[in-house]
């Protein structure tokens, strides 16, 4: 089994602060610390559980954040800066997927450094339905097939997952308090859990089916602020609903993301 490890960093066991995950700022090398860790506990975890071949994206920013002096040679590859016109490429040879160190949804209560692409987004919705990064990325990679075997981050992120993967497993690291503060496991507790829900999740993944978005796609924005709305005349596909909101419609859940963002 060939498993394809998105990784973000908010969710990231340790993190709950900002200045973790952005680059300059004197918590970054903390945070990025931090992710390497959970990293090296779920690429363990994987191959433990029967995964032949491990390819991990960092896909938090520019793709930046991998710190290269704790990366193991247990992974077989690590996508890091662009990556081009697609959300993370072709998935042709990969049976799974892992999302880790996701983070709940723009507005979610609650929830560890919530937001949805950045914080220019009030609220995302996919054919009506609310979505945060974890419905489109799973979204994404169930359009080739690809099932999210698993999910880590807080409280308010697994549980987001459940609600639309009821089979996916989860690893919840830490719980939200508020956006930027919480109840996090110690680092020994956290990484062992991650290492045991890889393992099961590779155990338990042809049980586990691709989520999958029917098309046609119409993806509606609310953005924060109006300065933040693009030019009507950039985009022919955008449907302006009013000075702070519109629509874009698309055959796949990965053209719309980029008709809405790009």
């Amino acid at each position: 089994m060939n498993v394809y490890v998105m990784v973000d960093i908010e969710g990231i066991s340790g993190i709950y602060s900002n200045d973790q995950t952005r680059e300059g700022r004197w918590q970054n090398p903390e945070g990025r610390r931090c992710l390497m860790a959970d990293i090296n506990a779920c690429v363990e975890g994987l191959k433990a559980g029967g995964a032949e071949k491990v390819i991990v994206h960092d896909c938090h920013g520019g793709g930046w954040m991998l710190d290269w002096e704790q990366a193991i040679p247990l992974a077989d590859g690590y996508i890091c800066g662009y990556v081009g016109d697609r959300r993370y490429g072709d998935l042709t040879d990969m049976d799974a997927m892992v999302l880790l160190g996701y983070h709940a949804m723009a507005g979610t209560e609650g929830a560890i450094l919530e937001h949805t692409f950045g914080l220019d987004v009030q609220n995302m919705y996919i054919n009506g339905e609310k979505v945060g990064e974890t419905a489109v990325d799973a979204a994404i990679a169930g359009e080739q097939g690809v099932p999210v075997i698993m999910v880590s981050g807080d409280d308010k992120v697994c549980a987001e997952a459940k609600a639309i993967m009821p089979d996916v497993v989860t690893a919840e690291v830490k719980k939200g308090l508020t956006c930027t503060g919480g109840i996090l496991l110690p680092p020994g507790k956290a990484h062992k859990l991650i290492y045991e829900k890889a393992k099961e999740a590779v155990e338990k993944a042809d049980s586990i089916k691709p989520y999958v978005i029917e098309g046609p796609i119409t993806c509606k924005m609310e953005m924060i602020e109006r300065t933040r709305m693009f030019r009507p005349s950039c985009k022919p596909y955008m449907q302006m609903i009013d000075g702070r909101s519109f629509t874009v419609t698309a055959d796949t859940v990965e053209e719309a993301l980029w008709r809405a963002f790009y």
